[in-house]
């Protein structure tokens, strides 16, 4: 019996992981990885009190979730995040390759940008204990342990793409010779 491949929609999985780590991997049907990593995000959730402190930063009570967020687990989540999205996007990508019996790219995409948005966010993490936070009034916004760590994922996440797209653009560049 021949096997049917269906199309995968690169962006429903990378939504589907940023919903939950390991869903776009079950959207892939890559079953093993994505239980796996489920098992991970229950277990970085449990161990950080994510959740809560999710709950406490969207009512605005962010020192509430300062003290309840364990950040030697939290730090791992960007990570768990960020790979579970890349690895979801990519590995639908390398489907729809194989679909339409073409060789799949040896490029993956986005790469910078989750980088820089792991970077990002870790740093949005840890920079909660440095003093210069509550000396200037107009930083205390960044003392947010949620959101400055997505607002700061973001931002280098999108530096890191706009870094690797010119990388790569200036590699794919033919060189011009000199004219003798």
């Amino acid at each position: 019996m021949r096997q049917r491949h269906e199309y995968k929609s690169p962006y429903a999985a990378a939504v589907w992981s940023m919903v939950l780590p390991g869903f776009g991997q079950m959207y892939n049907k890559d079953y093993i990885i994505g239980f796996v990593l489920l098992g991970f995000e229950f277990l970085i959730n449990l161990y950080s009190n994510l959740n809560l402190a999710l709950v406490y930063s969207f009512t605005g009570d962010f020192a509430q979730a300062h003290s309840v967020i364990n950040y030697r687990w939290g730090m791992f989540y960007p990570s768990l995040y960020a790979f579970s999205i890349w690895q979801a996007y990519n590995a639908a990508k390398a489907h729809n390759d194989k679909m339409q019996d073409s060789m799949p790219e040896k490029k993956t995409h986005l790469t910078g940008f989750f980088i820089g948005m792991v970077v990002g966010m870790d740093f949005g993490l840890f920079w909660h204990d440095f003093a210069f936070l509550n000396q200037y009034r107009v930083l205390t916004i960044l003392d947010m342990p949620v959101f400055s760590g997505l607002i700061l994922g973001l931002i280098l996440g999108v530096l890191g793409n706009f870094i690797e797209k010119t990388i790569y653009r200036q590699k794919s560049q033919p060189k011009l010779q000199k004219a003798e």
